[in-house]
């Protein structure tokens, strides 16, 4: 019996794909439509209502708006905590540790820089895009439960900042950069280095 994989908060099907292409039963989970084009290994739903079903592995990249480091400057707009926002993030972190917490033996948790407001627990790892072929920056944590840290596959030694950083820094005549990807959804993808990363090493753990 093939082993299953759940990718949750997956609508690209970029992980799905690279597991399935090694043999896996691999199923992509999100609110929205798949765009990977293929509908039959997505789950479209609440990932709670899924992540507790007898998974063999769990690689979830729950959203970050409201966890990440990046949006400090509205959490504290105004030099003062904004409780709405605030609010949002401990929604956030909740589901955050749902994935986390899951009942499956093998479980990656995937998020950027955290604020530490929300006391996410330590992280196991970071890796970057340069290290598995492509040519950009874009810090990602791990959170790993009985996997082992990603080994880099394709060193890249020229890269680009993959994200903008310091907006709020370019009016003040700060250096920043304005990043290589249009929206937030086309930069939350998994690169394809990375997705063939995790099929190949976390795969030969199950």
């Amino acid at each position: 019996m093939n082993k299953r994989v759940l990718i949750a908060c997956e609508e690209s099907q970029t992980v799905c794909k690279a597991f399935r292409s090694k043999g896996f039963d691999a199923y992509s989970c999100d609110i929205q439509d798949c765009s990977g084009g293929h509908p039959e290994w997505h789950l479209k739903g609440d990932v709670l209502q899924h992540i507790d079903k007898g998974w063999d592995l769990i690689i979830a990249h729950p959203p970050y708006t409201y966890l990440s480091k990046a949006g400090a400057r509205w959490l504290h707009a105004g030099g003062q905590i904004n409780q709405a926002r605030l609010a949002q993030g401990m929604a956030a972190k909740s589901f955050f540790e749902a994935m986390l917490n899951a009942d499956c033996k093998h479980i990656a948790v995937e998020n950027p820089t955290p604020l530490k407001v929300y006391d996410l627990p330590k992280s196991s790892q970071a890796i970057q895009p340069w290290q598995f072929g492509h040519p950009y920056s874009k810090r990602t944590l791990l959170w790993l439960k009985n996997l082992p840290p990603l080994t880099a596959t394709n060193i890249v030694k020229n890269y680009k900042p993959y994200l903008p950083s310091n907006t709020g820094g370019k009016k003040r005549g700060q250096s920043y950069s304005i990043g290589i990807s249009k929206n937030a959804k086309e930069s939350s993808k998994t690169f394809l280095g990375v997705a063939e990363a995790m099929a190949e090493q976390w795969g030969a753990v199950l």
